[in-house]
């Protein structure tokens, strides 16, 4: 007898059915790849004339577009913990229990569809961001440097809105919690220079995570700067993913006995 299939197996089947209830669930998906398109234009077309941004940048939108990719990826892997919690409301977990299909390879099923989608919004945002005037300088490395920052932080955005999934008690609840992570890139760099804020914010604003993730994603587009802003970008990357792997686990086994 053949050996029953390992969890590489059941995790790419169950990427297979998220990709299919994706397809599905086409008004979510659509919203979360235009949201962050739309917030883009908001920005750059009502508020960019009254922001300054300094001497190093030739016009807003070469400030914004970095904060408004990373937007993107908060937006996209929302869709993760209502797609998590829809599976434990419909009791098709136990379904796949039954079939020896463990919570990881679920959880990661949902996680892989999320970053194949992210990196479609992402390609569409950046695809609309060169139209309206974004021009990027990076360099090869720049461009390894960035691709490593998206990935790590999509991937671990995923994971912690599958923990949200499984803590949430409904999808709307669910999408209620992914807010907050949305939310960070507000009190960032994101859309404007930390400096230009109130004195008692430039703690939080420039040591939350998500700032050294935008700072390097500006400096390796523009081909800037970055010193170690990447490395701190990704260490905040690989933490969060660990402990969202880790509380995702525990909750899973919770939320099924």
């Amino acid at each position: 007898m053949s050996d029953a299939p390992g969890i590489l197996t059941h995790a790419t089947v169950m990427t297979g059915r998220s990709l299919l209830v994706s397809r599905r669930n086409t008004d979510a998906v659509i919203t979360s790849m235009m949201l962050p398109v739309m917030l883009m234009l908001i920005f750059v077309y009502f508020f960019g004339g009254a922001i300054d941004t300094g001497d190093a940048y030739d016009s807003y939108v070469m400030y914004v577009v970095p904060g408004v990719l990373f937007l993107c990826a908060g937006f996209g892997s929302a869709t993760t913990a209502v797609a998590v919690s829809e599976d434990m409301k419909g009791g098709v977990i136990d379904r796949f229990r039954s079939l020896d299909i463990g919570g990881t390879a679920v959880l990661a099923g949902h996680v892989v569809a999320s970053t194949a989608r992210n990196l479609i919004s992402t390609t569409l945002v950046f695809g609309i961001a060169l139209l309206i005037g974004f021009r990027p300088a990076a360099t090869l490395a720049g461009w390894l440097g960035v691709a490593a920052v998206l990935l790590a932080w999509i991937v671990a955005l995923s994971w912690i809105s599958a923990a949200i999934g499984l803590l949430a008690r409904s999808p709307e609840s669910a999408g209620g919690f992914t807010f907050f992570m949305s939310f960070l890139p507000y009190p960032s760099s994101a859309f404007v220079p930390v400096d230009s804020m109130p004195g008692w914010l430039h703690g939080f604003a420039d040591h939350q995570p998500v700032t050294p993730a935008i700072e390097s994603l500006r400096g390796l587009l523009l081909n800037q700067p970055v010193g170690g802003a990447p490395w701190i970008a990704l260490a905040w990357a690989g933490g969060i993913l660990v402990v969202a792997v880790a509380l995702s686990g525990v909750l899973f086994r919770v939320r099924t006995r």
